[in-house]
């Protein structure tokens, strides 16, 4: 499982963008069918997705083929869940609501082992690839991305940056708009957005950290251009709605 995110890690090294979806229900034959698409990473969301560590662990096993890189997204930055979806096989986690940088510090904690973390040893799902199970090589590859999401997070961007350790910061826009005073959305126009992304992506370009983002197919190939190299393009709900709608449209309209 570590291979593919090293591939993760590869988008990132050259600069090239990374383009996943995410799954929010715990349909495994969904799951698998959209994971043959060619997405570069596919997130499975504990937070706000109708999905439990059970379904989580099904979803997982129903990727095992999938080339993407499996992240999960956890409820909270608990080191018990973390090293729980970790311990199931998930390559790395995205952290939700990541603040300052003492949040970060024990994000990246979460996900290492000693040395260089506080990662309780214990990968039931993760060690039965068949390989030695090498902690070094779990802590080399794991990937820890936090979430920014609010003004508190954008103002101490710079000290999270700098955290040893972070892999990525994933923005949330929806929740970051709604702390800058806008509706919750992908994109505003407004300078209180726009500065916010520009100030991740300085601060992320500074400290040799990947820069992600939620998106949608249509502003998808604008954050890629602007610089981020984690961009998420689509949900298994949205793409569910979207292909039946235009079904139902095509249909009708020849009718």
């Amino acid at each position: 499982m570590t291979a593919k995110a090293t591939l993760l890690r590869a988008c990132w090294a050259e600069r090239r963008a990374a383009f996943g979806m995410w799954l929010s229900t715990n349909g495994t034959s969904s799951a698998e069918a959209l994971s043959s698409l060619g997405f570069d990473y596919i997130v499975i969301d504990l937070q706000h997705g109708l999905i439990d560590l059970a379904d989580a662990l099904a979803v997982m096993r129903a990727l095992a083929g999938t080339n993407a890189t499996v992240l999960c997204r956890v409820p909270t930055n608990e080191p018990g869940i973390i090293g729980r979806v970790l311990d199931a096989g998930a390559e790395g986690v995205i952290i939700p609501m990541v603040n300052d940088a003492a949040a970060a510090e024990r994000a990246v904690s979460a996900c290492r082992y000693a040395p260089h973390g506080t990662r309780s040893f214990g990968p039931t799902r993760a060690r039965l690839s068949g390989a030695p199970f090498d902690t070094a090589e779990a802590n080399a590859t794991v990937l820890c991305i936090p979430m920014i999401e609010t003004a508190e997070a954008v103002a101490n961007i710079g000290d999270i940056t700098a955290v040893a350790g972070i892999d990525a910061l994933y923005v949330g826009p929806a929740d970051l708009s709604l702390t800058i005073g806008l509706s919750p959305g992908g994109h505003h126009d407004e300078s209180e957005f726009t500065s916010s992304l520009d100030a991740v992506l300085s601060a992320c370009a500074s400290n040799d950290v990947a820069a992600g983002i939620h998106a949608n197919p249509a502003l998808s190939s604008r954050r890629a251009s602007e610089g981020f190299t984690m961009v998420t393009v689509t949900t298994d709900v949205e793409a569910l709605t979207s292909g039946a709608r235009t079904a139902l449209r095509t249909a009708t309209n020849s009718t």
